[in-house]
């Protein structure tokens, strides 16, 4: 299934290791990789949330998936 939002489609089942540029940049991480998916407990349920990994500096963060569908927040692919 796909969302369309504000601008980015996003499809869940390719999701994992897909590419993100990050508008506003914080310190100097820009570009992201999806690393993991959080699946849900119980099983079964709505994957809700995804982990991300800076290239530059390797931290990972949790944010929500339908996070990466407002472009004013988020490009797909390494812009």
């Amino acid at each position: 299934m796909s969302v369309r939002a504000p601008g980015n489609r996003v499809d869940r089942k390719k999701l994992l290791l897909s590419k993100w540029t990050a508008v506003a940049p914080v310190g100097k991480n820009k570009h992201f990789l999806v690393s993991a998916l959080v699946l849900p407990d119980p099983p079964g349920g709505l994957l809700e949330w995804v982990d991300i990994e800076a290239v530059h500096s390797g931290t990972t963060q949790r944010i929500r998936w339908r996070s990466l569908c407002d472009r004013n927040c988020w490009r797909q692919g390494w812009v």
